[in-house]
């Protein structure tokens, strides 16, 4: 299949990332499945559609662009010990400003947590995961997909920006302002979050070599 592959997997990516969101698209989809159905139903896409296209990637044409050098993998290492940090203490928590939080009613500017110190944490932790990936994956196909993903997180950043500011008015203002002024304390990163943030990057370690074919640590 080669690049035509590679193509078709891109293009699935973004439509499934797009279509469902579509306001009429997701009011519908939510009132058939809920919205806990539906925030399930669009992560299992989202995993499904992101492993076809990385493997899509590794079974396209190999054209090297600069030979790879044992420094980076420990420049990815870092990154993604950071990446994995923002994943635990973004997560699954209220957030107004960005996609993915949940409870948004419940959040309290007093004490953001993480957002005060970055509105979308989880799409910083893509931005690190994508742009630290490209220096060991030196070739055509793996440079478009994490160059790609990487400026896909930090494009979506200005767009999020943009529609929440639309939606909230100047209630999104407020918040924010108040945000910025709350004191920040190491409680805040929330030591459960912190051990989570560990173990998830224990376990990427450990699958690392069986889901890719090899291991970050050589």
């Amino acid at each position: 299949m080669g690049w035509t592959e590679f193509c078709i997997a891109f293009v699935a990516f973004f439509l499934s990332h797009s279509v469902p969101v579509h306001p009429p698209v997701r009011g519908a989809l939510v009132g058939l499945l809920g919205q806990r159905g539906f925030t399930i139903g669009y992560s299992a896409l989202s995993l499904a559609v992101l492993s076809w296209l990385i493997g899509a990637a590794g079974r396209a044409p190999y054209f090297p662009l600069w030979q790879w050098a044992p420094w980076q993998n420990y420049v990815v290492l870092v990154a993604m010990g950071l990446a994995c940090l923002l994943l635990a203490l973004g997560a699954v928590r209220p957030n107004p400003f960005s996609f993915g939080g949940t409870g948004n009613d419940r959040f309290n500017p007093a004490d953001p947590g993480i957002i005060l110190l970055h509105r979308h944490p989880l799409l910083l932790a893509l931005a690190l995961w994508a742009f630290a990936h490209v220096l060991p994956n030196g070739d055509v196909a793996h440079v478009i997909l994490f160059g790609l993903f990487g400026s896909f997180a930090l494009l979506g950043q200005i767009i999020i920006d943009r529609r929440k500011k639309r939606q909230m008015g100047t209630e999104w203002d407020m918040l924010w302002s108040q945000s910025r002024q709350a004191p920040f304390r190491f409680t805040t990163l929330s030591p459960m979050r912190v051990c989570a943030g560990a173990l998830l990057y224990g376990l990427l370690l450990w699958l690392h070599p069986t889901l890719f074919g090899v291991s970050p640590l050589q």
